[in-house]
């Protein structure tokens, strides 16, 4: 396991990107599995930067495993407002945009990208571990 620990800053989306996708392509994993999954790390970051710590700031946590069978583990922990993102009400993407409520195509996205998704809140942390196995 590997471990990035950065300021929840926008700004810090390339470092973070930059640290899942090294680490992804000196494992080997497909193309297609690093852009799906830089999608992935792109939306929750942006959240967690954008939200956990409003108005005041924290750090982020992201710990990356890359096992010998492909397999991708991520985990976001951060020490901001308590939030399951898994809580929330799945977008209807039937409807237009202009029927459509704001939010919630971020969630919907890595929850059809990613194998499993978990959420727990534990010792006053919000930790968001993601699972992937090469396709």
């Amino acid at each position: 396991m590997k471990e990035l620990i950065v300021p929840a800053e926008i700004e810090r989306l390339y470092e973070v990107q930059a640290f899942v996708e090294g680490l992804m392509e000196e494992s080997g994993l497909s193309m297609r599995m690093i852009n799906r999954v830089s999608l992935v790390v792109e939306e929750i970051y942006v959240n967690i930067a954008g939200n956990a710590y409003f108005p005041g700031e924290g750090d982020v946590v992201i710990r990356c495993t890359i096992g010998d069978d492909h397999s991708l583990e991520l985990e976001f922990e951060d020490q901001g407002k308590p939030y399951d993102p898994l809580e929330e009400a799945k977008p209807d993407i039937n409807l237009s945009a202009e029927e459509r409520e704001i939010g919630g195509l971020g969630i919907f996205l890595y929850r059809s990208i990613m194998d499993e998704t978990e959420y727990r809140y534990e010792d006053g942390k919000n930790i968001l571990t993601l699972r992937k196995k090469e396709e």
